[in-house]
């Protein structure tokens, strides 16, 4: 095996078992910080002897291995096993054993832990990204928008705290899920769109990694919820969205926009599952929450064989109906893209110039300030938003695009 190939198996090995490593270490030890270390130290091991000695036939395994010795090593030298196992017992010992039937994943274990109310809810996505998703801190500082270093201290802060209040590594209770549940969903979809748009510059731009465990981890919770809208509708939408992802990066790397896209490569299967759950929660009567309404205006866009044939009148009064769940300037912007389609891009560019004191470090706000002048004739201006959106984005196929746009204007 080439080092080229050994490298893409532990680049593909850190995908798929990083999660499973560290829920499998939390599980043992009862400490986030040890499971992270001992995890990371696993495979910078890897990075220094499969080269040498070959992929081993099951990585995850030989990866939960490594980790578990590099943490008892760790719990040696510090000279505090006795200490880490009382905590353990305290964490595990006195939890009632679950049903039989019960969903039994560390993944989804690790993420109520991550997830838990007592964090703050931006803590609870940067916690999940780092110990469930994988990310680096700087990765998660750039989709936060924050420095690496206090992001790496939130993180840290984290982890102490949910140690210090012996928060449990374990699925909530059945009373205890429907409080519980919204803060997760928030995180599974900050998840899903960090893989649906990678914010690193040295990382794919889309990576389906992220999306499929998000998508895999909210059909464990749906199937622990099964009568939750919201649970349904974010499975919807991630469904939905994910059927274009072969379709959202081109042969030479550009991301392509929804209204370019080759419709006829989208996932038939996924938009069939995706548009059962919108029709199933239609048919419920009950007033939709904010990923129902979301997964709606997607099964519209996804209806329609060509762009042409959208509903933009639907696809508005949606978003209508969502600004008053959600009145955030992030769902006025994309608002104003389908108000553009009904009623012209001067009205919708007066709509967004509205947005620009809450977005100005929002590189969408720019690339579609400059999409709507480029529309209007208005080229200089054009090109110098399409610059500012090229200095904000950090995705490279979106970077790849925005600068083919701005290098095509007049």
């Amino acid at each position: 095996m080439s080092v080229v190939d050994v490298r893409e198996a532990i680049t593909r090995a850190h995908h798929e078992e990083w999660a499973r490593v560290v829920a499998s270490l939390t599980r043992r030890f009862g400490d986030l910080d040890i499971a992270e270390e001992a995890a990371a130290e696993a495979f910078a091991t890897a990075v220094g002897r499969w080269p040498a000695d070959g992929v081993p036939p099951n990585p995850g395994a030989w990866l939960t291995t490594t980790a578990n010795r590099k943490a008892i090593d760790r719990i040696r030298r510090e000279n505090k096993r006795d200490d880490k196992h009382k905590e353990a017992q305290l964490l595990y010992d006195d939890d009632p054993p679950e049903p039989l039937d019960a969903i039994d994943d560390e993944r989804l274990r690790l993420i109520f832990t991550c997830c838990h109310p007592a964090l703050a809810m931006q803590t609870r996505v940067a916690l999940t990204l780092r110990m469930v998703a994988g990310l680096t801190v700087p990765e998660i500082a750039r989709a936060f928008l924050v420095q690496e270093s206090a992001m790496g201290q939130r993180i840290t802060r984290a982890k102490a705290k949910i140690k210090a209040t012996r928060i449990p590594y374990r699925v909530p209770s059945a009373e205890d899920l429907p409080d519980r549940v919204s803060g997760v969903l928030a995180v599974l979809f900050f998840v899903f769109n960090e893989g649906y748009l990678a914010t690193g510059p040295d990382t794919d731009p889309v990576r389906h990694d992220l999306t499929a465990e998000a998508i895999r981890l909210t059909r464990l919770i749906r199937a622990l919820m099964p009568q939750d809208g919201e649970v349904a509708g974010l499975l919807a939408l991630m469904l939905l969205t994910e059927a274009r992802r072969t379709a959202r990066v081109s042969a030479s790397g550009e991301l392509v926009t929804l209204d370019e896209q080759d419709r006829g490569t989208w996932d038939a299967a996924l938009i069939t599952a995706g548009h059962r759950l919108v029709r199933e929660r239609l048919a419920t009567g009950a007033a939709p929450g904010r990923y129902q309404i979301l997964a709606a205006i997607n099964a519209v866009h996804t209806c329609a064989r060509d762009v042409r044939d959208t509903d933009w009148s639907q696809v508005v009064a949606l978003y209508d109906q969502l600004t008053h769940l959600d009145p955030s300037p992030i769902i006025a912007l994309n608002r104003a893209i389908a108000v553009a389609e009904l009623a012209g891009p001067q009205v919708a560019l007066a709509a967004v110039d509205h947005l620009e004191d809450k977005l100005a470090g929002y590189h969408a706000y720019h690339a579609t300030r400059a999409d709507l002048l480029r529309r209007l004739g208005r080229s200089q201006q054009s090109r110098t938003a399409y610059d500012k959106a090229i200095e904000l984005a950090g995705n490279t196929a979106e970077t790849a695009s925005l600068t083919r746009r701005r290098n095509q204007l007049g």
